[in-house]
């Protein structure tokens, strides 16, 4: 007799377990698709996810190390959700950071860096009012992590990995409809990064912060 067949869980597939869930409930949180506030049940998780509660339950651990999922003594965990103190914060800071890293991407740049950029700013321009949401969260990582290995400071680029990773939380309902706006911001950084501009792509990459989270400086 032919079973029907079932669709693919996490548990058949062969990489770490807890690598995959981190992943799978990343890209939930950081899509919106579960909203800041929203309780995570290991449980239920494991049900959707296919998996035992136990990678569950170290992954969201993880995330909670990240600053994604909030953990408290009996009410368990649940998506991060921000103050408007804590917001701007954190865009204060992200946006700082950011400033640092483009200025110094101006100021150590190579031919060859400079191409790949231009290469991911192209795709991502043209993907910017037709990708779906994970993609273009993607394809803006790529830009910023890119731009990150031009400017060539590790201790930055650690900790703007974590930052970057928050404020998506922040980003995410604003985005959906930056999307060509973001890319023309990116092309005006690269802009300055080619020229080896420094004040005008730390301007412009602060700038850039600000606008997607709709905020003043």
């Amino acid at each position: 007799m032919n079973l029907p067949k079932k669709e693919a869980t996490l548990g058949a597939a062969h990489s770490p377990l807890t690598t995959l869930v981190v992943q799978a409930l990343r890209e939930r949180i950081l899509s919106g698709a579960i909203p800041p506030g929203e309780r995570l049940v290991e449980s239920r998780l494991s049900d959707e996810l296919g998996v035992s509660r136990m990678p569950v339950r170290e992954a969201l651990r993880q995330l909670a190390a990240e600053g994604l999922v909030t953990i408290e003594p009996r009410r368990g965990a649940s998506v991060t959700a921000f103050s408007p103190e804590q917001v701007r914060e954190l865009v204060e800071v992200r946006a700082t950071l950011e400033g640092l890293n483009a200025k110094l991407a101006a100021q150590r740049h190579d031919e060859r860096q400079i191409a790949d950029m231009e290469k991911i700013l192209a795709e991502g321009t043209r993907l910017a009012t037709s990708a779906d949401h994970a993609t273009l969260l993607l394809m803006n990582q790529r830009f910023h992590d890119a731009l990150g290995s031009i400017a060539a400071n590790s201790v930055l680029q650690d900790i703007m990995r974590s930052l970057r990773d928050r404020t998506a939380l922040l980003f995410t309902p604003l985005n959906r409809e930056r999307g060509q706006q973001n890319w023309d911001e990116h092309a005006a950084i690269l802009r300055a990064v080619i020229k080896g501009d420094a004040e005008l792509a730390s301007l412009l990459a602060m700038r850039h912060v600000y606008n997607a989270a709709q905020m003043e400086p």
